[in-house]
């Protein structure tokens, strides 16, 4: 979402269709909600940090992957009296929603909704996040009809950043494209051994 990269695109590319990417929309919101829970972990006293301690992956936890005791756990934050965190965790999961629509038009009058209710929050990381999704509905919008992701490229600069960090640094751009090659590639390298070298 960064400007510079939006600016390019479309003074470049005028007539393509700009797809704001899922990954980095749930980013945001993750954080959003992350900062919610700093700001009421540095409020806490001792006895409120126990009970926050180990929050902080659970809240990131998509709904589908979340186990019957972690639900509990988030639900009991508004019975123990922290439900700044609570509404937080309520809105992010109520989003998750806006990925399964299929027309844009459902999908735009979903966003409206939701960002109604989370500006009535009164928290103000994710009354910025919704700042961000107001900024951006006609770039997030297309997403619901053609579903561009680019988590494969996602993916592959994890799996490059993990090889130069093993390696601490390459000494030429050489070395480095063909470990990545090696890394991510399809090479059945033991494939590649004449058995006159096998050892076993």
């Amino acid at each position: 979402m960064g400007q510079a990269y939006i600016g390019a695109i479309e003074h470049w590319c005028p007539n393509a269709t700009l797809v704001l990417d899922r990954f980095h929309i749930v980013k945001a919101l993750n954080a959003a909600v992350d900062e919610v829970r700093k700001e009421q972990w540095r409020e806490a006293d001792k006895d409120g940090k126990a009970t926050l301690k180990g929050l902080r992956w659970l809240l990131y936890r998509h709904s589908s992957t979340r186990k019957d005791e972690d639900v509990l756990r988030l639900k009991a934050l508004y019975m123990n009296g922290n439900r700044r965190i609570y509404r937080a965790w309520v809105l992010s999961d109520e989003f998750e929603q806006f990925w399964d629509f299929k027309d844009q038009t459902e999908a735009g009058d979903f966003l409206d909704t939701w960002c109604q209710t989370a500006n009535k929050s009164r928290l103000e990381p994710i009354k910025s996040f919704v700042k961000t999704i107001k900024k951006h509905k006609h770039r997030l919008l297309p997403f619901v009809e053609n579903r561009l992701t680019n988590a494969i490229a996602e993916g592959l600069n994890r799996v490059i950043k993990i090889v130069k960090n093993r390696a601490s640094g390459f000494r030429n751009l050489n070395a480095f494209s063909d470990m990545i090659y090696l890394t991510v590639g399809d090479v059945d390298i033991p494939g590649q051994i004449p058995a006159r070298f096998w050892t076993i």
